[in-house]
């Protein structure tokens, strides 16, 4: 199974008493979420399954790839990382998974997964890690196939 997590795009501080899940992508995150839509674009199989976070500023980083997609609220700001792996049913879904959401959840998935021990790892915002496991029944047969960073994107 192959599992892609996309960190959303540059997104504005929070106004005050604005709500976290109001905020909205910067100038310069929606230019990352160009770049990285049109990438995964290239790369990521018809088939691929699309979870997102109800957050507005993974909803906009996810739009650029015109693709339809599931809002998951279990995947919001502050989400375990079990439930990322449950929503995506890692490692047992038979068509690949991209799931745009937040850190710390998305680093603790990666280090859960590769280290096998819960870690504060860190995704840059609109970085996108590809894990993938040839074997559901077999951990060792996990391997992280690519990191990709929209500022590495040559047009």
């Amino acid at each position: 199974m192959d599992l892609i997590l996309w960190r959303h795009a540059e997104a504005h501080d929070a106004d005050a008493g604005q709500d976290d899940m109001e905020r909205a992508l910067t100038p310069k995150g929606q230019k990352q979420a160009r770049r990285m839509a049109d990438w995964l674009t290239s790369q990521l199989p018809d088939s691929t399954r699309i979870l997102v976070s109800p957050a507005l500023r993974t909803l906009q980083t996810v739009e650029p790839l015109k693709r339809k997609f599931k809002i998951v609220h279990e995947l919001a700001p502050g989400a375990d990382p079990e439930d990322v792996l449950m929503a995506a049913n890692w490692p047992n879904g038979r068509e690949p998974v991209l799931v745009v959401g937040h850190q710390p959840t998305l680093g603790q998935v990666a280090a859960l997964l590769l280290s096998g021990h819960p870690q504060d790892w860190q995704i840059k915002k609109a970085n996108a890690w590809w894990l993938v496991q040839r074997e559901a029944l077999d951990p060792y047969s996990l391997y992280l196939k690519g990191v990709m960073a929209p500022d590495l994107i040559v047009k």
